[in-house]
Formats: structure tokens, C-alpha cells, sequence
């Protein structure tokens, strides 16, 4: 049966969650304000809102899916994935993403701003700082990619607005769409992926509260386990416990969030137009175990 956008955004935020990645929380490890079922019970939450963005606008989905959440979890769970998940939401299901994100950023207005600035201040992100122009304390009196724009040296989701969501559709999506036997191997390709994309994009989210030169650090550090090997393989595993317990030891400071929201990101569109099998995991299941397993339909062909 062909899943739905739903469940493909559903799917995309619950296994990004599940997935052992090195610092970030899954079904074996929390931080002292967050654990697992918050980030499943906020896909539930956002997910059905996100597939009505056609219907609400960008901007207007980003801040009901940010308030859905809120009213499930203590913390900000997603509101970087949220940030990512709308545009690419927005697009038409018979257009393939990297066609049809660009018309959709083009056509982001200020009222999309405004209601994309109300969900940022309600979810209450750390870290945050102040800018000179546009900053988010104040209302916003340009469209939502012109604001995320003057964003792109220091975020790298601001980045993706500015960009057409390069590091989601040019180099996510193509090395998801490499894995092998993804229904089965899901887990080393996303731990691959969160390595790969650490080792080339500093994590924006430790760069606000760690500084440069400690995201820099852990780019080189993500780089060092990719040598070891594929995941999986002994020396593989032994660098990435050693990495994964190195990120957890400063109070989980160096928790690599905006990595993690790309991941969800990425596998929504290798969901939607890479082929890959949409798996939902059990809630508190340990990986490798799905209870559901559907293959999507590309862009453009017809249902039965």
C-alpha cells in the first residue's frame, strides 16, 4: 500500500529518533530534559499538520506544528525539522522535490515570516543570541527566505531555505538512496549519514552554544570514525562508542541537533522520491524492528 505524506513525515521524524546516532537521544539514551517517546509523541503531534501545508502555507504549518508539539512534550523536540519538513511538504506530490522546492521558496511572503518568527519564539530554542537585522524578537518586515538568508553563515537550516535545500537533495538524498538493503540496514545507513554530514557541515547547533572551534573539533572528530570503517565493522563500532561518549560528556552540550534535523529531513525526501521503503519503528522497539514497511510511488505515477 502506498503511504501517505503523513506517514512519510511521520516516519522520517520517528526513525531519525530511533536510529543510534552518536550524541543525540534515541530509544537507549536521554538527556535530562528530553528522552525517546518525547520525539515520537511530537512526530505524531506535527506530522499530520505538516501534510496540510499545501493547504495552510509554509508559514502558518511551521507555527501550528511547533504549537501541536508543545502541548505533547516539556522541551523543543523538532523545531528544526519542522523548519526543514514545511517547504518540502509544500511541494506538489506529482513534482519531484528538487523541481519544485525552488518555486515553493520563491513564493514564501512576509506573513510566512511572521508566522514562522511566532513558532520560533514559542518553541524557545537555545542558544539563540541577537542579530542587527531581522532578529527574532522582533517582528519580521521581509518574506521568510529573505530573513533566512541573512542567516546562512551561522545556520545551516537557515541555509537550506537560501540554497534550495542543497545538503538535503544533492547530498543526502543521493547517499541514502545508495544504501544497501535499506529495510533491512537502516540504521548503519542513518549513522553513516549523521557521520558524513558532520565530518563536511559543522553542526550549527554547536556552534551557537559551543563555539566554532568545538564544532570544528567535532567535524574532524566525525571524519576520524568515518576512516575506521563502514558502521558496523569492530573497529567502526569501537570509534563510534568512543565518539558518541565523548559528545555525551560535557551535559550533552555537544549534541549534534542540527545534524539530526537534517537526517529527518533527508529521509522524508528519500521516502517521497528516492525509493526507499517507508519504515515506522515501534515505539520504544529496539532498532531493526519496524511494524510497518511500505514502498512509496516516485513523483508523477499514478496510484492504483
Amino acid at each position: 500500500m502506498t503511504p501517505t505524506l503523513e506517514e512519510m513525515l511521520r516516519a522520517a521524524c520517528v526513525l531519525e529518533a530511533t536510529a543510534r546516532k552518536a550524541g543525540n537521544v534515541h530509544p537507549e539514551a536521554s538527556f535530562a530534559d528530553l528522552k525517546y517517546q518525547d520525539f515520537v509523541d511530537s512526530a505524531n503531534a506535527a506530522a499530520p499538520i505538516l501534510a496540510r501545508t499545501n493547504e495552510l502555507g509554509v508559514g502558518r504549518a511551521i507555527l501550528e506544528a511547533v504549537a501541536a508539539t508543545k502541548n505533547v512534550a516539556r522541551s523543543n523536540t523538532n523545531l528544526g525539522i519542522i523548519l526543514l519538513l514545511a517547504p518540502l511538504a509544500a511541494v506538489p506530490r506529482q513534482t519531484r522535490l528538487a523541481a519544485g522546492i525552488g518555486d515553493v521558496l520563491k513564493g514564501l511572503t512576509l506573513d510566512d515570516a511572521q508566522w514562522a518568527y511566532q513558532a520560533i519564539r514559542l518553541a524557545q530554542p537555545g542558544g539563540m543570541g541577537q542579530v542587527d537585522s531581522q532578529d527574532i524578537s522582533r517582528l519580521p518586515t521581509t518574506t521568510l527566505r529573505e530573513a533566512m538568508c541573512l542567516a546562512v553563515e551561522r545556520d545551516l537550516i537557515a541555509r537550506q531555505y537560501a540554497d534550495n535545500f542543497s545538503i538535503v537533495l544533492e547530498f543526502g538524498l543521493p547517499y541514502l538512496k545508495q544504501a544497501t538493503d535499506f529495510a533491512r540496514h537502516w540504521e548503519p545507513a542513518i549513522i553513516g549519514l549523521q557521520l558524513e554530514v558532520l565530518a563536511r557541515y559543522p553542526d550549527s547547533l554547536i556552534v551557537r552554544k559551543c563555539g566554532r572551534e568545538a564544532a570544528a573539533e567535532i567535524s574532524r572528530r566525525a571524519a576520524a570514525v568515518l576512516k575506521k570503517g563502514a558502521p558496523g565493522t569492530e573497529r567502526a563500532r569501537i570509534g563510534l562508542a568512543r565518539f558518541d561518549a565523548w559528545l555525551r560528556a560535557d551535559g550533552n552540550r555537544r549534541n549534534p541537533g542540527t545534524t539530526a534535523d537534517l537526517i529527518a529531513a533527508i529521509l522524508f525526501a528519500a521516502f517521497r522520491d528516492g525509493g526507499l521503503p517507508v519504515i515506522l519503528p515501534a515505539a520504544h522497539g529496539r532498532s531493526g524492528g519496524g511494524v510497518k514497511t511500505s514502498f512509496p510511488r516516485r513523483a508523477g505515477e499514478r496510484g492504483k
